[in-house]
């Protein structure tokens, strides 16, 4: 009984230790920036088992955050058999693993619980939206300045990556998960150069989002474009290899939320053949 005890005081302390970890990664997310998914191969073999690690940083280089599914609102892999909740052991990094059951295209997808971020000045908050491409926030942002000029927000994360497994057949590898906000990859970037994005929210197209692509043996290189109104973007990928797209969007947080604002992450990651 006394051993049972022990295990479980254990087991508790690790969780305790990984949820502190999970909460500095995502803390650190906001001021890095990038969030993503990168299993650890792209491309497996049918019924390879791929380990998925979740990572949060700037430029491809950060830390990863361990499998704890109390932070997660969704965690799925979508392939030509369904949907089902990525597996894993809670407090373990990588965050979980995956294993394709069948020639196809896979789908690895992530909605992150709520968590938040201060800003102790409003020009840092301000310096923040400029980096993002969030300028047009700039101008409700001061309208609606306090006496008090610390800025909070809320965040999401809405990640998703791409893999192929096998031959699979002519259909594009993407598909809408329904996340708040969520990068849609209309074309096959495992066929084609040209990759043309969708960025919905709430299931509706976003005008006028930036959107930035960029290869992980050149991050620094960062390819840009906007959103038109039907929520569409298209960049020509000159490399090969592994791939990040991110976008941002924010809105005022509701009142008596506790919050100033509200802000929703999206990324999607593949690699290019």
């Amino acid at each position: 009984m006394c051993s049972q005890k022990r295990r479980q005081s254990t087991v508790k302390a690790a969780l305790r230790r990984a949820a502190l970890i999970y909460l500095a990664c995502f803390v650190a997310a906001v001021q890095a920036h990038d969030f993503w998914i990168e299993p650890e191969s792209f491309r497996p073999a049918v019924n390879q088992k791929v380990p998925v690690r979740l990572y949060v940083g700037m430029d491809f280089k950060g830390d990863s955050a361990p499998y704890i599914p109390e932070r997660f609102e969704r965690y799925i892999f979508v392939g030509p058999e369904g949907e089902k909740p990525v597996a894993g052991v809670p407090g373990d990094d990588p965050a979980g693993a995956v294993t394709p059951t069948a020639p196809g295209r896979y789908i690895i997808g992530l909605h992150t619980q709520p968590a938040e971020v201060s800003f102790d000045t409003a020009e840092e908050f301000e310096k923040y939206l400029i980096k993002e491409g969030l300028e047009r926030q700039l101008a409700l942002h001061n309208q609606r300045k306090k006496l008090f000029k610390t800025v909070h927000e809320t965040y999401f994360r809405c990640a998703k990556s791409l893999l192929v497994s096998g031959k699979p057949g002519e259909t594009v590898g993407d598909k809408v998960l329904g996340f708040p906000l969520e990068l849609v990859a209309e074309t096959d970037p495992y066929r084609s150069q040209r990759l043309r994005l969708r960025l919905l929210y709430q299931g509706q197209p976003l005008d006028g989002a930036l959107l930035i692509a960029f290869n992980k043996t050149e991050p620094l290189t960062k390819l840009k474009a906007r959103t038109d109104k039907a929520g569409r973007a298209e960049f020509d990928l000159p490399q090969r290899g592994i791939w990040l797209v991110t976008s941002v969007h924010m809105i005022p947080a509701p009142l008596l939320s506790g919050y100033d604002w509200k802000s929703l992450w999206a990324s999607l990651t593949f690699e290019r053949p």
